[in-house]
């Protein structure tokens, strides 16, 4: 199969007809969003949805999250409640996906064999137009490799599924850098299944009842079946091995420094520590205290050092809360909770 990368924007109508004929008819297209690039079809089409599992290797337990053009679209696939409406109203459309019982009409490829489905408005404006265009909510989870680093450039897809699907339609970098925050509610309270740009203390100011599944900072249990996307053991992981540095317990240059000497290593470090490391392969992830433009870059930088061909990658362990929740979640997992030095510290 020959795949098409294509330049876009919102006004690009033959072209994103194009794509949503595809779509619609139950083929593959890798999109952007404002989160991740998608890998997606027609959300009513089983067989279809069976296909993105094929393309990305994905395990056939991790559910897909179902994108829809106007948040009370949502009612065709799901069944809603007041407290959705409240989180509607304050962040979609945007990076919130919202895990409810689901309605007959959407197939169990979709959820994984669960009663339940992940919906998500998305406000790029190629996301939208293009399931807008379609005409049925679009089933996309990140279009990458399954466990790679998802994908927040065109190059990236096209990295990960040229030949495999018919079309790329390349929007450019993504804004957030990571996944959405996935919830799941019920009438009155939020459990939180993966942090992203929608925090925790954000989510608080719509509902008092917000908890945080432990699964975002541990590992899944044995046997539990995941709820949302993103929740397997390892995840987003680069080819390298991947260790965080507790900063706590550990002095990250003079640790990096060292090993460098006798490693074939790249080092995430931030901006204002890399004067000061002696690695010729670094990975500037930005200012200690800008979290969004280290998240942004995460995904990237990831790839990058796979480019590198190093063996080992050493990067900070993100703070656990906050803007950092989302760092911390994905690295945690790329690395499969390989700590060094603190009391969780396995290494």
């Amino acid at each position: 199969m020959k795949t098409e990368l294509l330049k876009v924007d919102e006004k690009c109508d033959e072209i994103l007809k194009r794509a949503a004929e595809l779509i619609k008819g139950g083929s593959l297209v890798g999109f952007p969003t404002e989160t991740v690039y998608g890998l997606g079809t027609n959300a009513f089409d089983a067989d279809a949805c069976l296909n993105i599992f094929k393309a990305k290797g994905r395990p056939a337990d991790n559910p897909l999250i179902v994108h829809i053009s106007r948040p009370e679209d949502a009612e065709k696939i799901s069944y809603t409640n007041e407290l959705y409406y409240k989180l509607a109203k304050r962040f979609m459309p945007g990076a919130l996906t919202v895990i409810m019982p689901k309605r007959d009409i959407i197939p169990g490829s979709v959820t994984a064999g669960l009663d339940t489905v992940a919906v998500r408005c998305p406000i790029n404006k190629i996301a939208h137009k293009l399931i807008e265009l379609s005409g049925v909510p679009i089933a996309a989870p990140s279009a990458n490799r399954s466990g790679k680093p998802s994908p927040t450039s065109a190059k990236h897809v096209f990295d990960d599924m040229d030949g495999i699907i018919p079309m790329i339609l390349d929007g450019g970098d993504c804004e957030v850098g990571v996944e959405s925050t996935v919830i799941k509610i019920d009438e009155s309270s939020i459990i939180l299944l993966r942090p992203g740009a929608i925090t925790f203390e954000m989510l608080k100011e719509v509902c008092d009842n917000v908890s945080i599944s432990s699964a975002v900072t541990e590992e899944l249990k044995e046997g539990e079946k995941p709820l949302s996307p993103g929740m397997k053991y390892k995840h987003y992981a680069p080819k390298a091995e991947l260790y965080l540095i507790d900063d706590n317990y550990v002095d990250f240059v003079s640790f990096v420094n060292e090993r460098s000497k006798t490693e074939n290593c790249a080092v995430m470090c931030y901006d204002e520590e890399a004067e000061r490391i002696t690695s010729d392969k670094l990975l500037p992830v930005g200012e200690k205290n800008d979290v969004k433009k280290q998240t942004k870059r995460l995904f990237m930088l990831l790839r990058k050092a796979d480019d590198m061909k190093v063996m080992t990658i050493y990067a900070h362990l993100p703070e656990k809360g906050g803007e950092s929740l989302a760092m911390y979640n994905r690295m945690i997992r790329a690395c499969a909770h390989r700590v060094i030095g603190g009391t969780n510290g396995k290494i």
